[in-house]
């Protein structure tokens, strides 16, 4: 008995411990994203770049909420397609809905990735949850692997014909980054085919689900439409708030930069990227001719931007909250 209670006490105490590390953890993203912020307002002038961002022009800011909006229901239904193909059936609205509050989610929430989670438990009712994670899982990934591939292409011409004069330890970094991509890609190739078991089980469910969910002839080609315009609608959005702020950064080196900003913001040592997006672009900024302080401006408006298109998801979770509670008090009271 007493066997029993003191396991009982030991579960307790690891979960307490588990959850105030998650806690630390949490609080040091928030520490870092403002300590980070902080030595950008002091390097490249904050103040400045706080009155390029009131200054800002409303055209444009509404035309990159506007892009950003379209990126978002591109998203929805791309992740409907390829939910579709494996057996998650989805409308439209509820689906765009769902990357609307997904959205929400992970630019508020530590992580970036809970929204995604939530999503796929949500819709895991028709054909179980690994289905609906992969499905998820699948989506966000074509994005990563679209997002990328645009960005090689344009620094590739941007380089090879003179358009823009990159610096060398940019172009290495892209090349040391590229071998990289293809060694884990031939990594993951060999374990697939070398191991047994769970592990390769799980790995020939990957790859089956890609092939069904992305690379199937009755949808390959719309997946890859659907991820080259969300692509586009997002350095469109980007390059729309630079101009807002009065910058003059042209499209084709938006091409080729904002990717690389977009990218920094998977480096999980802040809240949705904040912090680590405004550093990469003070520092890419300059690569183009323009001034750090601007990057700065960019970044934090393109975040605040974001923010506000991503508004609809709160509201969305709200009124379902408030839906679920009439029904059950209905429900209740029958």
């Amino acid at each position: 008995m007493s066997n029993f209670f003191s396991a009982k006490i030991g579960k307790r105490q690891s979960l307490s411990g588990s959850r105030v590390t998650q806690l630390v953890m949490k609080i040091s993203r928030v520490i870092f994203a403002i300590v980070l912020l902080a030595l950008l307002w002091q390097l490249v002038d904050g103040e400045q770049a706080i009155q390029l961002i009131v200054s800002a022009n409303p055209l444009w800011l509404a035309l990159a909420a506007l892009a950003l909006a379209m990126q978002i229901v591109f998203s929805a239904l791309r992740w409907r397609l390829t939910a579709s193909q494996l057996g998650v059936r989805l409308d439209k609205k509820t689906s765009i809905k769902e990357y609307f509050l997904s959205q929400a989610v992970n630019q508020t929430l530590p992580g970036g990735v809970i929204g995604d989670a939530a999503r796929a438990f949500r819709s895991r009712s028709q054909a179980g949850l690994v289905a609906s994670g992969q499905a998820v899982f699948l989506e966000r990934m074509a994005g990563l692997v679209a997002l990328v591939a645009v960005m090689f292409l344009a620094f590739a011409i941007t380089a090879g014909f003179g358009i823009i004069d990159w610096p060398g330890w940019l172009l290495l970094a892209l090349a040391l980054f590229f071998a990289l991509t293809v060694l884990l890609t031939g990594a993951f190739w060999v374990v697939g085919k070398t191991s047994k078991g769970n592990v390769q089980k799980g790995i020939f469910s990957i790859v089956s689900a890609t092939k069904v969910s992305l690379l199937a002839p009755s949808v390959r080609w719309t997946q890859l439409s659907l991820s080259l315009a969300i692509v586009i609608s997002n350095i469109a959005g980007f390059t729309f708030v630079a101009w807002a702020i009065g910058s003059d950064l042209s499209f084709v080196a938006s091409l080729a930069l904002v990717p690389l900003i977009l990218l920094a913001m998977l480096v999980p040592l802040t809240i949705s990227g904040w912090g680590i997006r405004e550093s990469a672009a003070v520092i890419l900024f300059p690569m183009v001719g323009l001034a750090g302080v601007e990057g700065l401006a960019a970044s934090f408006a393109f975040g605040l931007v974001s923010l506000a298109v991503s508004a609809p998801g709160v509201i969305f979770a709200l009124s379902t909250g408030k839906k679920r509670e009439s029904e059950n008090l209905r429900a209740n009271s029958e």
